[in-house]
């Protein structure tokens, strides 16, 4: 047996032979793909960098930079109208065309308005009036320039031409007209002529039953500054009209419809109406057609 004095060389000297033996050899291995395992799957630590230098290194296929003609067709010109634009648009609707058959004679009645112009800046035209037993009882145009000052609201200013009844006369306008909240159509405009005065208040509500048929009531309210006996016209309030009408539309522009209106006269009007031995009071069962173009 060896003594301690002579093992404690041999330890020594075999511990560095041991510690190389753990040492690998790279450089006799082979780093070929191994067969099963696919090429697009990166060892950690070597996604996108250099392990040489530790820079990021490039993509295999560079991204092309884009051009004005991709852009164009990722993002294709619309064909639609635009808010805002400068082109110019119109739009005419017959809101009424109506028939009846009631005191004092059959009768033919119509209410139109329509626009030519751009999203803020517009022409507005409207038209109403009532043809009774052959003789045009009320007509008038109104041309009118339109401002929009919101979205859903315009101011107006212009010219209001009536040729019935009595002899024709023409006065200035002024007004607001615009879609209230829920959808309530609204027209308030202001009429001046000669020393005579007038106010004109009109509302409309569009109620949907289905995608085609609809209940539309409609309320007018007139008043008068003054009276004008030759037109049976007294101040203060002048008349009340309230309607109803039920239609179907067989196509956007394309509506017929049923329904029934009622007027009544107020204060002096009613009072020169019952001297001219007319009534006070009007009620007619209608049928028409709605169009708009």
């Amino acid at each position: 047996m060896r003594s301690p004095s002579v093992l404690v060389p041999i330890v020594a000297w075999s511990l560095p032979l041991a510690a190389a033996a753990q040492v690998v050899d790279h450089s006799q291995m082979d780093h070929a793909q191994k067969p099963d395992q696919p090429e697009h799957v990166l060892h950690a630590g070597d996604q996108g960098h250099d392990t040489d230098t530790g820079a990021v290194s490039k993509p295999r296929t560079p991204i092309p930079v884009p051009t004005d003609a991709d852009r164009q067709a990722a993002l294709p010109a619309s064909t639609g109208h635009m808010a805002g634009d400068n082109s110019i648009h119109s739009y005419a609707l017959l809101n009424r065309l109506e028939g009846w058959d009631a005191a004092p004679g059959t009768g033919l009645g119509w209410e139109g308005q329509g626009w030519i112009g751009q999203d803020v800046n517009r022409v507005w035209w409207r038209t109403e009036g009532e043809h009774v037993d052959g003789e045009t009882e009320a007509a008038d145009v109104e041309a009118l320039y339109g401002r929009a000052f919101t979205p859903w609201w315009d101011w107006v200013v212009g010219v209001r031409q009536d040729f019935k009844p009595g002899d024709a006369r023409t006065f200035a306008a002024f007004g607001v007209q615009g879609l209230a909240p829920q959808r309530f159509e609204l027209s308030l405009t202001g009429y001046v002529t000669g020393g005579q005065t007038a106010l004109r208040f009109e509302t409309e509500y569009e109620l949907l039953f289905t995608n085609r048929a609809n209940l539309q009531p409609l309320l007018e309210v007139s008043l008068h500054g003054k009276d004008d006996v030759a037109r049976g016209i007294g101040s203060g309030l002048t008349t009340i009209e309230a309607g109803l009408r039920l239609r179907y539309e067989f196509t956007r522009r394309f509506a017929p419809y049923v329904g029934v209106t009622y007027e009544s006269a107020f204060g002096k009007t009613a009072d020169l109406r019952r001297a001219a031995s007319e009534s006070v009071d009007d009620f007619r069962v209608v049928a028409g057609v709605r169009i708009w173009f």
